[in-house]
């Protein structure tokens, strides 16, 4: 860090309290009015990387928090960059994903006689964010650490720091400030507490429903313990694959867009006598799982990290708390003991791998066969959206959190190469692949520069029928003419190559095996561009 004469500008406090936060990485693209905040964040020891649009800088910075623990950092421009970046801010809003938001605007001063590219930006991101600040010199501190608190506190999500031209360059004097100290973890307790467990203890048919909450509470191990201890299945939100490793017998997998995961999945649940909910956040499940159990009817309890306000589903015992700390709370003093008689759990597995074979001879099914056999055990994947995600989602097998990642919330195309990217760049000992369709990655291209400018080894996998395959498929259903989803084929190995990259194009499992290999050993990015027919997903999703 560069600070040592002490002399420092208001840009300097806030990058010094986010460094301070364990922050060692921003993304995004710079303009005239955040020249001192970049300066300030490098200068702090925060790397910059220049991206190609600050909608993957968001992604990029949500794969460092997933494996760092470090809020990501997003920057952009006045007006326009900051509008690119309102897509990655939302999603991060409704994937309970930690980011600090720093944009550049005009002092107050200037703005009240000067138009150009003027916009409230606090305005436009209020809706999609925890909270928003207008930083002054006087503030700076206390805002960043406001900010910083609240993106990580209770349910995650992202913060905007608004910094004006003039205050970022303001001197401000070396002022330490006090810190709040992090909350301490919350469990239940009390009589309410006593009637999950009287529940708990008595139960033959429990099953746990696991989501995101976990994930960004770094619960997994409290969770496999618990389920361990009772004989308890688990079901994930596809957020929160991989919390519990997939391999457990008791691992019931992702669920949350599939309808046919949904036959097997939904009435398991509802033949439960006692519903957990650790961490679930519905945010991310289809319609078919409104509502699916009727509290009257059935024990449920909702551990969360914020009340209920969503009324996708409703509990017999709402605990606003930590999944760790609740599960613990719930099971201690208590005796396991086996539920589920009859082997229903193997059924269930058992179902769920009929229902979703990887024996095709080609397609995309074929594909993420071959991709799970000859990629190491801990690579970092990603998934765009599209048919192929619901697909993926049910079909591949987590050991370890955040390594399927997605948008599973918003839901937004464009997502998973700067997520494979970020990830790379968090982790760069470990392989990290990115599966996107055609149309996703003809968004994203651009970050092929990227790649190649910071010598990342990431795979690129692109499924290739030339349509919006989901949005087709729906189409079809509903009996509509074609229209609006199909677009032309190109040889997006050749754009892989001619962006510096490696590039294949393959079409049957043994060339994809090879390209794998080769992407593996390669010491630059590696484009595969796997063919598949049109109408791949009919009946497998």
């Amino acid at each position: 860090m560069e600070h040592a004469n002490r002399n420092l500008r208001a840009a300097d406090v806030l990058a010094l309290r986010l460094y301070e936060a364990g922050c060692r990485h921003a993304f995004g693209m710079p303009g005239g009015e955040v020249l001192t905040v970049l300066d300030a964040l490098e200068r702090a020891g925060i790397k910059f990387t220049l991206v190609k649009h600050e909608n993957a800088a968001g992604f990029m910075a949500e794969a460092i928090w997933h494996h760092t623990g470090a809020p990501g950092i997003v920057v952009a421009t006045i007006g326009p960059g900051a509008m690119n970046a309102v897509n990655t801010i939302a999603n991060a809003h409704q994937d309970r994903v930690p980011l600090i938001m720093l944009t550049g605007c005009v002092d107050a001063d200037d703005a009240l006689c000067y138009t150009h590219q003027v916009l409230d930006h606090q305005k436009v991101f209020e809706p999609v964010t925890k909270a928003t600040f207008r930083l002054s010199a006087e503030s700076a501190d206390v805002a960043t650490d406001k900010a910083v608190g609240i993106a990580l506190e209770g349910r995650p999500g992202p913060v905007l720091i608004d910094v004006p031209v003039g205050v970022a360059d303001a001197l401000v004097a070396d002022t330490p400030y006090q810190r709040r100290v992090k909350a301490s973890a919350v469990a239940p307790a009390g009589p309410d507490l006593e009637r999950a467990r009287g529940w708990l203890a008595s139960a033959k048919r429990p099953v746990v429903i696991a989501g995101v909450d976990v994930l960004n509470e770094r619960a997994g191990a409290e969770l496999c313990a618990f389920a361990e201890t009772y004989g308890i299945p688990v079901i994930t939100s596809y957020k929160a694959k991989g919390v519990m490793p997939e391999t457990h017998p008791q691992c019931l997998g992702g669920a949350g867009l599939s309808p046919l995961a949904d036959k097997v999945l939904v009435p398991f649940v509802q033949s439960a006598d006692l519903i957990i909910c650790a961490g679930y956040d519905p945010i991310e499940m289809r319609p078919g799982w409104q509502q699916i159990w009727d509290p009257a009817r059935v024990n449920v309890i909702d551990i969360s990290a914020e009340p209920n306000t969503h009324y996708m589903h409703q509990a017999t015992l709402n605990f606003v708390c930590q999944t760790g700390p609740a599960l613990k709370a719930l099971s201690e003093g208590l005796t396991g003991r086996e539920t589920w008689a009859s082997s229903e759990v193997e059924a269930a597995r058992a179902a769920l791998q009929k229902a979703f074979p990887a024996d095709d001879d080609w397609g995309p099914g074929a594909v993420f066969d071959e991709c799970q056999k000859h990629l190491p055990e801990d690579a970092i994947v990603s998934a765009d959206s599209g048919a192929h995600r619901i697909l993926m989602s049910q079909m591949w097998t987590c050991h370890a959190p955040a390594t399927l990642m997605q948008s599973a919330a918003l839901c937004t195309m464009g997502c998973a190469m700067p997520l494979a990217m970020g990830a790379s760049i968090a982790a760069p000992d470990r392989v990290s692949v990115s599966v996107c369709g055609d149309a996703g990655f003809l968004m994203t291209t651009g970050e092929l520069a990227t790649a190649k400018e910071l010598g990342l080894r990431t795979i690129f996998v692109v499924l290739v029928d030339c349509s919006l395959a989901l949005i087709e498929l729906k189409q079809r259903q509903r009996q509509m003419k074609n229209r609006g989803v199909d677009f032309d084929s190109h040889d997006y190995a050749a754009i892989g190559r001619s962006f510096g990259g490696e590039g294949h194009t393959v079409s049957n499992r043994e060339e994809l095996a090879a390209a794998l290999s080769a992407a593996m050993t390669a010491e630059c990015f590696t484009v595969i561009a796997a063919v598949i027919d049109r109408g791949s997903y009919d009946g497998r999703i």
